[in-house]
């Protein structure tokens, strides 16, 4: 449930917080999340698509000739200057996800998946962000002319 608008402002400050919820919003909450129905402020998600793992990717360490440094077991080793980490949603498989967004940028990386770890987020913005078309070219002008123009005539005002 997105109750971010569910909010009123308050007659007095209380510290750092300026905002209320009323009683009247605190029964819309509440109704909204008895009636169970996907709505503007209602999304029903599984609680995957809320995870994800944060896998380490690593690249190897080059000596000065260009070569890879190899360990004991002729695996290259890490250059720890370019860690990295991806997270990557639980809803997705993990080497595809390697293999689309990671190795076309750095062909030699690999994940060293010891390292997972699993994590969640509710990331409001992607299930609530509702796409608001900037204003008309024309009218933004409009509006620039008509500031700069009150500036100029200020800066008038104090020059004279």
């Amino acid at each position: 449930i997105n109750a971010t608008g569910f909010w009123e402002k308050m007659k007095k400050s209380l510290g750092s917080k300026r905002k209320q919820i009323s009683a009247g919003q605190i029964e819309e909450i509440v109704r909204l999340h008895g009636r169970f129905e996907e709505g503007e402020y209602v999304k029903i998600l599984d609680n995957d698509e809320f995870g994800y793992v944060t896998v380490t990717v690593e690249r190897p360490l080059y000596n000065e000739k260009g070569k890879p440094v190899l360990d004991s077991k002729k695996r290259p080793k890490p250059d720890t200057s370019k860690r990295d980490t991806e997270n990557i949603p639980l809803t997705e498989n993990v080497d595809d996800y390697f293999q689309r967004e990671v190795k076309p940028h750095v062909p030699d990386a690999w994940m060293e998946r010891s390292r997972d770890k699993v994590g969640y987020e509710i990331p409001f913005n992607r299930f609530f962000y509702k796409y608001t078309p900037p204003r008309d070219l024309p009218v933004i002008d409009a509006e620039l002319k008509d500031k700069v123009a009150r500036i100029q005539a200020l800066l008038a005002e104090v020059v004279q």
